[in-house]
């Protein structure tokens, strides 16, 4: 296959989306809009892209500020497709090869339909390929006008169209395939006398066939995956597609969804096999979920390992943090970044952690805080536990050794360290480190009135 570079149009405004943000900075599927163009140029092999930028071109730019294979063009009035390809000859000087050119707006389109694409170009020695679709109703694409040998005569645009050609079905995706030497030659010579007073891309397929280069359609039957994303209902129903796609895919590795409708699994995201995935769960980012785990409703995982066997209780949220087998955590609990539990730790109902490492066994069971520590093994956390770690100006570490008891309602006031097998008293404050083996208890004697009540009244 030809040496492919891409080119990406992503310079509206996009005002039907009544929003103070650029059209292709709307999430779908949890990403901005316009890196799913990019990662499928990328998928595909091309080994140079540029982004045509225009309405907040920084908001942009900064989101792709870490990826050194994406260049920039600047198209500062938009006056068309044609004019935003043009934008682009600088960023691809001295390219030899197939130009593909996608939309900004256009988040559905799959690696394998690109793919197909790129090989029949090839194949047939095309100077330009369409990608095109069948729409039940058409209105506001462009029409396909083909010709001999289904070889593309013309795309004629809905308000320069006639009755007839209006009555065509096939239209025009907006995603091209076109041999670098023809096209910035081709899009220089374009004029603007349309209805719309534009630069079109879509002209340079006339040009061709004037030449009589060859100019062929490539049609896709799922119109879904050509799809422009224009207002938030088309936003909204983009992103249910990806879902859908995402899920299936994952049910047929092996995970069961309760109602695959209400499972909000982003891209990328590896669950192992059987799996139980309940109603209404946010997993995201670079997590992971091992084989034969439990989620429950409501729960949201953000970056997170995830070991075989565990079991997540409604209500929980985790980030950034790494949960080992057969561990439980929830209802109701939260993991925040940098807490590193071992295997079959518990973490009950309104437990609180924060870059925390717990060992293998050890249990908080409810209404506990623990923040900068280091817990060994086998240890009980009682409720109403919290590790005091901060003074005002730093953080501070509590650690705790493998065996250790804690009764209910303790503070640790940071930085102390728990010998092991020691056990920690109900009430206590513990502000100096306890040896092993060791007897904790830190209260005020308790006192006793008789009669004060009565008085009192």
């Amino acid at each position: 296959m030809s040496e492919i570079a891409a080119i990406i149009l992503a310079a509206g405004k996009g005002t039907r989306m009544k929003s103070d943000l650029v059209k292709v900075m709307h999430s779908v599927g949890e990403r901005p809009m316009i890196s799913w163009p990019v990662q499928a140029a990328k998928a595909v092999g091309a080994t140079r892209i540029a982004v045509v930028i225009g309405h907040q071109a920084e908001r942009v730019r900064e989101f792709f500020s870490a990826d050194d294979s994406i260049s920039f063009a600047l198209q500062s009035e938009q006056r068309g497709t044609g004019d935003a390809v043009a934008a682009a000859r600088e960023a691809l000087e001295g390219f030899q090869g197939n130009v593909l050119i996608l939309c900004g707006d256009v988040p559905l389109l799959r690696q394998e339909t690109l793919m197909s694409m790129l090989a029949a170009h090839d194949s047939k020695g095309a100077t330009i390929t369409v990608l095109t679709t069948h729409l039940k109703n058409p209105f506001g694409y462009g029409r396909i006008v083909r010709r001999e040998g289904n070889r593309i005569s013309r795309i004629v645009e809905e308000k320069d169209a006639t009755p007839e050609e209006r009555e065509l079905a096939e239209v025009n995706s907006g995603i091209f395939c076109v041999n670098s030497g023809f096209l910035f030659e081709a899009v220089s010579g374009l004029k603007n006398d349309n209805a719309q007073e534009e630069y079109y891309l879509t002209d340079i397929v006339k040009t061709a066939a004037e030449k009589r280069l060859l100019c062929f359609a490539f049609l896709t039957e799922e119109s879904n995956e050509v799809m422009g994303v224009n207002d938030r209902v088309q936003l909204a129903t983009a992103g249910a597609i990806l879902r859908a796609r995402i899920n299936n895919e994952l049910m047929i590795g092996g995970v069961t969804m309760i109602d695959p409708a209400t499972a909000y699994i982003e891209a990328g995201v590896e669950i192992g096999p059987d799996t139980v995935l309940c109603p209404n769960v946010h997993i995201s980012g670079r997590s992971r979920l091992g084989k034969g785990c439990t989620v429950e409703p409501g729960v949201v995982i953000r970056d997170c390992r995830i070991g075989d066997g565990v079991t997540i209780k409604s209500g929980s949220v985790l980030s950034e943090s790494e949960v080992g087998a057969d561990a439980t955590i929830g209802p109701m609990a939260h993991l925040r970044p940098g807490s590193n539990l071992g295997a079959h730790v518990k973490i009950g109902n309104f437990v609180e952690t924060k870059k925390i490492v717990m060992g293998y066994g050890s249990k908080a069971s409810h209404l506990t805080y623990l923040g900068d520590a280091e817990i060994g093994s086998d240890v009980n956390i009682g409720c109403g536990t919290i590790t005091c770690n901060y003074d005002g100006v730093r953080k501070h570490k509590t650690t705790i050794g493998d065996k250790v008891f804690v009764g209910s309602d303790v503070q640790f006031v940071a930085p102390v360290t728990i010998g092991s097998n020691s056990l920690i008293a109900a009430g206590t404050t513990v502000t100096m480190d306890v040896p092993p083996d060791s007897l904790a208890i830190a209260r005020s004697p308790q006192i006793n009135k008789e009669g004060w009540v009565l008085k009192k009244k």
